[in-house]
């Protein structure tokens, strides 16, 4: 009888909950929902800081796209196209010196008559391609970005020349150096005519959208805002948490809600990644561009990732360390299963010796201790993605495993009792 009446005062009490609860529970959902909505642009906020003012992370970027088939075959593609509109087919064989004119034509296969035009184009994408796969482009193309990478954040924001220029909405890239490097081994393979042809500056479209010209000016405000963003957010969510009347609750409605607003990001990407190939114009390789797209957020797709995996383990942690019955569950079956360990463990012989009584006295001490040690490992990561995330909390829960296998009362022996709060 005394227990049913204080659970009417308890529910009596609650539903004559001060108003000032309810304010400060409006401003809590508020602050966690300005928090979430902050999430994605602060993943944004950071690759923009990262991609454009850290010249090794950059560089380390577009350096595999030196590799990419597809890459080589749109620069072997335009480069042929633009040294055949240089070349005179019909005086290409009186312009080249008698000597040369066999190895010509075994380098042409053979074929000078009705299929010239043919031969010398497929003759020069060959040696265009062997350029745009040479190691010497590879080294030619990372050190060139690696210098023109101020240029290439002049470029997003709309100013600035060099290498790599935005013009018409389109980020390109100067192939004058592989045109040169393709007409000197057309000259070596007896094509001597094309040491006539003048220097050309061509380029190829790296990244290319009419919104280009709105988006930069967003790019450059989150590029200024950097890592501070991602600090606001958190700190909204905090102050959220630390204002609500139920905060494990709230804490775990933050981290989903963080989740959920940076897995819309991701899905926005790949989306965006499909309108984008399909709106580009009919010159620019699609594989190419696709290439270059995946290469340039990759990071972005990484950090999107770490971001869910890093909200989801924190809303897991705060949901099983709650009162809720299912949580409480499993925690009894976490302590059972370990418990069940630990008495085959002393059925076997196997003792903890006075190591078990001291975790057992400052197991709460200890706990706490791996918990900051996993934060800090996770802080001091340089780019950590979605699997250290998972790593570390995995690695967490193996230590917490061994913690509770080791403060486990011996098979016989009673749990101490608990000190009164």
């Amino acid at each position: 009888m005394a227990a049913l009446r204080a659970r009417v005062a308890a529910l009596e009490h609650a539903r004559a909950r001060p108003p000032r609860h309810r304010v400060s529970s409006f401003v809590a959902a508020v602050l966690i929902v300005i928090g979430c909505v902050l999430a994605p642009l602060s993943v944004v906020a950071a690759w923009a800081a990262d991609e454009v003012d850290d010249t090794s992370r950059y560089v380390a970027t577009v350096a595999p796209l030196a590799s990419n088939p597809d890459v080589q075959n749109a620069i072997a593609n335009r480069a042929t196209d633009v040294l055949m509109t240089h070349l005179d087919l019909p005086s290409l064989l009186s312009g080249v010196v008698p000597q040369d004119l066999p190895r010509l034509k075994r380098a042409l296969g053979g074929r000078l008559g009705d299929a010239l035009e043919g031969a010398v184009r497929s003759f020069v994408h060959d040696q265009a391609r062997k350029v745009a796969a040479s190691d010497a482009f590879k080294t030619v193309w990372t050190e060139g970005n690696r210098r023109i990478h101020s240029t290439l954040d002049k470029a997003l924001t709309g100013s600035g020349g060099g290498a790599i220029q935005l013009k018409n909405n389109a980020v390109t890239l100067d192939l004058g150096p592989v045109i040169d490097r393709v007409k000197q081994r057309l000259v070596d393979a007896g094509m001597t005519v094309a040491g006539h042809i003048p220097a050309v500056h061509t380029d190829i479209t790296l990244v290319r959208s009419d919104e280009v010209g709105k988006v930069k000016t967003y790019v450059r405000l989150l590029q200024l805002a950097g890592n501070w963003l991602p600090v606001l957010a958190v700190l909204l969510v905090a102050a959220g948490v630390l204002l609500s009347v139920r905060r494990r609750r709230a804490l775990v409605a933050g981290c989903l809600g963080v989740a959920v607003a940076t897995g819309v990001l991701g899905i926005g990407l790949r989306v965006f990644r499909v309108l984008y190939l399909d709106r580009l114009p009919a010159d620019v390789s699609p594989k190419a561009a696709g290439a270059v797209y995946d290469a340039l957020t990759h990071f972005l797709q990484t950090t999107v990732r770490m971001v869910v995996a890093l909200a989801v383990v924190v809303a897991l942690a705060a949901w099983l360390t709650g009162p809720g019955r299912y949580a409480g569950l499993v925690r009894r079956l976490w302590t059972s299963g370990i418990g069940a360990a630990r008495a085959t463990a002393d059925h076997a012989g196997l003792r903890t010796g006075p190591v078990g009584p001291f975790v057992r006295r400052y197991r709460t001490w200890i706990t706490w201790l791996l918990v900051v040690a996993s934060l800090v490992v996770y802080l001091l990561w340089t780019y950590p993605t979605g699997w250290v995330v998972v790593g570390i909390a995995l690695c967490l829960l193996f230590v917490l495993a061994v913690v509770e296998f080791l403060a486990a009362a011996p098979a016989g022996e009673p749990p101490p009792a608990r000190a009164p709060a």
